[in-house]
């Protein structure tokens, strides 16, 4: 136990005092120093207040949270400094220098578009536009050809659409909307156009999508107004941390793994980076922060390699949509279950955070309402918070993905699929190894951040306010009245 004998010579929260009452114990005098650093925010009577040469000198060194030693500090520093560096070290190798270009396929989201509005929209007879078309078969049977057939009775809407930014500003085209339409359009409606210059001239430019640009800002500038109304500056810390995170993300990230990098070291790259910026941005630049960072960086480390086992094991490939598959084609040499990895890691590391944050305020202010605890004893007591913390964010991880993957289990449902088949396929396969694993991660952070932070706290108890409870008999029975 190193750290608890070293902090008993060092005063570090303390400044230089005066010589203590000649009636003062000698063999009470380093602790009287040391305990009382840390002595303040009680209501004494005269009676029981220091002596004229103690009055002052260590009443202001510090807020809520006592520091811990010096050399505490040091040790902590020795392991996240060296690290610091290799994430900095790692991002100057890695770093991209942008996304790599390429010729633009025109398929599903590689395809250039330009913001456009409906000028004008009429309705129209569906025939008279050519836009129903019955199955050759002229059968009902099947759902296409009902839906066909309602649609020669029906009327569809059309509109002229003017092109509002690009080399053809101002040229309009026309689309039809059929009535089944899962996207209707609006008269003066801000529309996102796909421009496709190899198809004829009447055919290059096609309505995709609707401009959401405008309510998607206004959400989120009332998330910023509320971050800040009810964080402050904490709140106004986090949303910088958030924008350096995607700063991340879109900077580095993404464009290392385009450029060809394997996505599991720039995952566990970027994400270290992500996890220093927004912890220590958000919560200080104190051992409290460092010992959410250490319980952070064991528990992403014990994901990459959960997961790196199992996405071999159940033979996962990551390519199992349209939008993967686009990926695989225009970047063969990107290995798609490097990149599958690489979001568990990521998208692990938000929850992470809560929850190491959590258990280590959790450790702090225990020992503060009780600084007599020992390591075990906050361990103990700490644990029966993070067991309430793993049940609630281990729900909320499954509900999650549960609810990302919605659509997809009611067509299992819808094919009566049974549960065993469902979860065989490799769509429905990836998510639960990716659930499962990021799971795993954090109920493991919650044992080793709590023991991190107990062993931590309690290693300075020298120096915090249970040593002045400690040498209180020589003053006046003090620390038998704090010690409630």
């Amino acid at each position: 136990m190193g750290p608890l004998n070293s902090c008993d010579d060092l005063p570090v929260t303390s400044s230089p005092q005066p010589p203590s009452t000649p009636t003062e114990h000698p063999g009470h005098a380093d602790h009287a120093h040391v305990g009382h650093g840390h002595d303040h925010g009680h209501d004494q009577s005269p009676s029981q207040s220091q002596p004229q040469g103690h009055s002052h000198g260590h009443s202001h060194g510090h807020g809520p949270a006592a520091p811990v030693s010096k050399h505490l500090r040091k040790v902590i520093a020795a392991v996240l400094i060296p690290f610091a560096v290799a994430v900095f070290v790692g991002m100057v190798v890695l770093w991209p220098g942008g996304a790599p270009a390429h010729e633009r396929s025109g398929v599903g989201f590689d395809r250039q578009t330009q913001q456009g509005t409906v000028v004008a929209l009429e309705q129209v007879d569906c025939k008279s536009v050519n836009a129903s078309q019955v199955p050759t078969t002229g059968s009902v049977s099947t759902p296409e050809g009902r839906e066909a057939r309602a649609q020669q009775t029906g009327d569809c809407k059309k509109a002229t659409v003017e092109v509002a930014t690009g080399p053809d500003k101002g040229r309009t085209f026309v689309e039809i909307v059929q009535p089944g339409a899962p996207r209707q359009l609006e008269n003066g409606q801000e529309v996102v156009v796909a421009y496709a210059p190899d198809a004829p001239r009447d055919l290059q430019y096609s309505v995709v999508d609707v401009n959401r640009k405008l309510p998607l800002a206004v959400l989120a500038g009332i998330f910023a107004v509320a971050v800040v109304v009810v964080g402050r500056m904490r709140g106004m810390f986090a949303l910088i941390a958030l924008v350096v995170s995607f700063g991340v993300l879109t900077l580095f990230i993404l464009p290392a793994i385009l450029q060809g990098s394997n996505p599991l070291v720039v995952a566990v790259v970027g994400a270290s980076a992500i996890m220093l910026i927004a912890l220590y941005m958000c919560h200080g630049l104190s051992a409290r922060t460092s010992v959410a960072v250490l319980g952070t960086l064991v528990s992403l480390l014990l994901i990459g390699l959960l997961g790196s086992v199992f996405v071999d094991w159940a033979f996962l490939s990551g390519n199992t949509d349209d939008n993967t598959g686009l990926i695989h084609g225009l970047y063969p040499d990107i290995d798609m279950s490097g990149l599958l990895l690489a979001g568990v890691i990521i998208g692990s590391l938000g929850v992470l955070d809560d929850v190491t944050v959590t258990q280590t305020s959790a450790v702090w202010e225990l020992h503060q309402a009780d600084s007599s605890m020992g390591s075990r004893a906050l361990y103990r007591a700490a644990i029966r918070i993070g067991r309430d913390h793993i049940a609630s964010v281990v729900n909320t991880l499954v509900l999650a993905y549960a609810g990302a993957a919605l659509p997809l289990l009611l067509l299992f449902s819808i094919a009566n699929s049974s549960m065993g088949s469902v979860a065989n396929s490799e769509l429905v396969a990836e998510e639960i190894v990716r659930t499962l694993v990021g799971s795993i991660g954090l109920v493991a952070s919650v044992p080793v951040t709590t023991a991190l932070a107990a062993l931590v706290v309690s290693a300075d108890r020298p120096g915090s306010p249970a040593g002045a409870a400690a040498s209180a008999p020589a003053r006046g029975g003090r620390g038998r009245r704090r010690k409630r």
